[in-house]
C-alpha cells in the first residue's frame, strides 16, 4: 500500500487520503506546530506552495502536538493562526502523532527515509521535510532546521517537477 491510500482528516476534519490531498503532485510533508522557535518556517513552506503549485507540487502541513506540546491549540485555532499569520494557503491536516506507538500511518512510511546526514528512525522535531513523489515514493528527508529555501531542498523539488 502506497502512503497516498493513507486515511486521514483534513484540518476541517474532512475525512480523506493523502493522495486526494496532493492531488497526484509531488508534495513537502512536514510536521509544524504554532508555538516553536522553527514555527517562521510557515512563511518559507508558503513561498515554496506559491512558487511551485502551478507546476504540481504542494505542501502538506500535518500539525503535531508531541514536541513540549507547541501544538496545542484546536482545528480551528490552527487554521485561524496559519492563515492570520503567514497566510498559509497549502492543505493541512488534523492533528496527528509522527513518532511512538500512535504513530500516524503516513509517519510509518516516511521514518526509514534518511535525511541529508544519513538519519533515519523517529521524527526529531517539528518542522521535520519529507519530500515525496507524485506517485507516493518518499525521495527525500530533511532535518527540521533545514529551511524551506534550503538549496537542497529547492534542488530536490525540482527534480521531482522535471521528472
Amino acid at each position: 500500500m502506497s502512503i497516498l491510500d493513507a486515511s486521514i482528516a483534513r484540518l476541517d476534519g474532512t475525512p480523506t487520503t493523502l493522495g486526494e490531498i496532493t492531488g497526484g503532485n509531488a508534495a513537502l510533508l512536514v510536521n509544524v506546530a504554532s508555538k516553536c522557535g522553527l514555527t517562521p518556517q510557515y512563511a518559507g513552506l508558503e513561498q515554496l506552495q506559491e512558487k511551485y503549485a502551478h507546476r504540481g507540487f504542494t505542501v502538506v502541513g500535518l500539525p503535531c502536538n508531541q514536541f513540549l506540546g507547541q501544538e496545542p491549540g484546536s482545528a480551528e485555532e490552527i487554521a485561524e493562526f496559519c492563515s492570520a499569520t503567514y497566510g498559509v494557503t497549502f492543505p493541512m491536516t488534523e492533528k496527528i502523532e509522527v513518532n511512538g506507538d500512535d504513530r500516524h500511518e503516513i509517519y510509518r512510511g516516511l521514518v526509514d527515509t534518511p535525511d541529508l546526514d544519513g538519519r533515519t528512525g523517529d521524527v526529531q522535531w517539528n518542522f521535520e521535510k519529507f519530500l515525496v513523489s507524485g506517485d507516493g515514493a518518499v525521495v527525500a528527508r530533511f532535518a527540521p532546521g533545514v529551511l524551506p529555501d534550503d538549496q537542497h531542498v529547492l534542488a530536490a523539488i525540482e527534480a521531482q517537477l522535471d521528472a
